[in-house]
């Protein structure tokens, strides 16, 4: 079992890194000589710092997610407000023939310079807190890894809980759907 000694700041306690698989608790130390534990208090809170760290990368992880669904939703407004505005600037010819089909056509819309520095700051802080996480991971020690799996496990539960809109009809709308479409003719835009 190789480890790492270093002399405490002041102390005769030494400062242990293990490169091994451990269950170390007095004298073990995380990232660096001033994370020192010493007792079971002292390694009861840095599990449940750890625990929290790995919750705040989940939360981290659903703003990320949560602001692209923003920006989304922000593009897909406009293009609305676009397609509105063309529609009523063009003269209706719904009866007078058949309307040429284009095939499907993309808008493009790109983040703002601004969007995207925030994009990347929540990245960044979300990278930062990820390497963080796996240098304690990297010390091998047995209560980290427990308290990193379930902070990742309390994280999803808070931050990621799946919620799905799926449309649907229900047979009377079906119905109702139907005859209006059959009432308007083939093509389903004159009576």
């Amino acid at each position: 079992m190789h480890s790492h000694g270093m002399s405490g700041m002041g102390s005769n306690a030494t400062c242990v890194t293990e490169m091994l698989w451990n269950w170390r608790v007095n004298d073990a130390c995380f990232l660096s000589s001033s994370w020192h534990i010493t007792n079971n208090g002292m390694m009861a809170a840095s599990c449940t710092g750890t625990a929290l760290l790995v919750v705040c990368l989940e939360f981290l992880r659903r703003v990320s997610h949560e602001y692209d669904a923003l920006l989304l939703r922000q593009f897909q407004r406009q293009l609305h407000a676009q397609q509105a505005a063309l529609a009523a600037a063009m003269p209706s010819n719904c009866c007078n023939g058949p309307t040429p089909t284009l095939g499907v056509q993309h808008a493009t819309f790109r983040a703002t310079a601004l969007q995207q520095l925030v994009r990347s700051i929540i990245h960044g802080i979300t990278l930062g807190l990820a390497y963080i996480v796996m240098l304690l991971i990297m010390h091998f020690n047995g209560f980290i890894f427990i308290s990193v799996i379930l902070g990742a496990i309390l994280g999803k539960f808070l931050c990621d809980w799946l919620v799905v809109r799926i449309p649907y009809s229900t047979p009377e709308q079906k119905e109702e759907r139907h005859s209006s479409i059959s009432a308007a003719g083939p093509t389903g835009c004159c009576a």
